[in-house]
């Protein structure tokens, strides 16, 4: 196969998941099942024709609206389509291999727990196991890290951030930190070892700061109990941490695409 054609998979590959993670994201909290019944209009209640579900170019195609209510389709389902397929597009890219699908995996699964974290302040339990137990077995497929080291991973990052939130409860008396932040970096540690774990939530905090700062900077206030997402932003610098642990040299890359 040509070089192209693997991140070109991986971004047909992430428009379809993405599709679906949308879906969960705007049902599974109201109770929905995302699994029985049709695809239908979240306002009129229309069943939708499978050429109004093509991931991204229906919403493109359709100016946004339903085709008979026209009602706002919510941008929600294209933006977290998009991002997908960007994840998979950027795994099979840097790593056209089985590494590279096993990349793309997790960064999906970080995708979906960072939307819920930032529209419910919600990591579900479901979606963290599954990413603690893909991420062991992720070496199964992979040999960096080792089995040993996604181990004291999860380890670790449970039991960093669940000692971090105790001690917080027990100074200010309130929670500061949610479990499931801490069931997320174990997932993340998991995939990509104990010895970044420091450099995760370094890149967090910084994404942290950032996003505090552009609510700053539309005037709203961010006090000592203001709820930030901190697994979205642990969710989000997860992922290119791995894209840098994973990326061919340059000089392969250039190599590639003049094949």
């Amino acid at each position: 196969m040509p070089p192209f054609a693997f991140p070109l998979a991986g971004i047909v590959a992430g428009l379809i998941i993405g599709s679906f993670m949308a879906t969960i994201s705007v049902r599974w909290p109201q109770g929905i099942s995302v699994v029985n019944g049709r695809s239908h209009c979240d306002i009129c209640d229309r069943e939708l024709r499978y050429f109004e579900l093509i991931p991204l170019l229906s919403y493109v195609f359709q100016s946004g609206k339903c085709r008979e209510c026209e009602s706002p389709i919510n941008p929600e389902h294209p933006a977290i389509e998009l991002a997908a397929a960007v994840i998979g597009g950027v795994a099979l890219f840097v790593a056209p291999s089985l590494t590279g699908v096993v990349g793309a995996i997790f960064g999906w699964q970080l995708l979906l727990l960072a939307v819920l974290d930032v529209k419910h302040h919600w990591l579900p339990d479901k979606l963290t196991y599954m990413l603690i137990i893909s991420g062991v077995l992720a070496a199964l497929a992979l040999d960096v890290p080792d089995f040993g080291d996604r181990i004291i991973g999860g380890v670790a990052g449970f039991g960093s951030l669940f000692v971090i939130a105790v001690t917080y409860k027990y100074i200010r008396k309130r929670d500061g930190l949610g479990a499931g932040d801490a069931k997320l970096l174990a997932g993340i540690g998991c995939w990509l070892g104990w010895m970044v774990l420091p450099l995760v939530v370094l890149m967090a905090s910084l994404v942290g700061i950032v996003a505090a700062t552009l609510l700053l900077m539309r005037q709203r206030k961010v006090l000592a109990d203001t709820a930030l997402p901190f697994g979205s932003y642990l969710a989000i610098a997860a992922f290119p941490i791995w894209v840098l642990g994973n990326a061919m040299p340059v000089e392969r890359v250039i190599q590639g695409l003049v094949w």
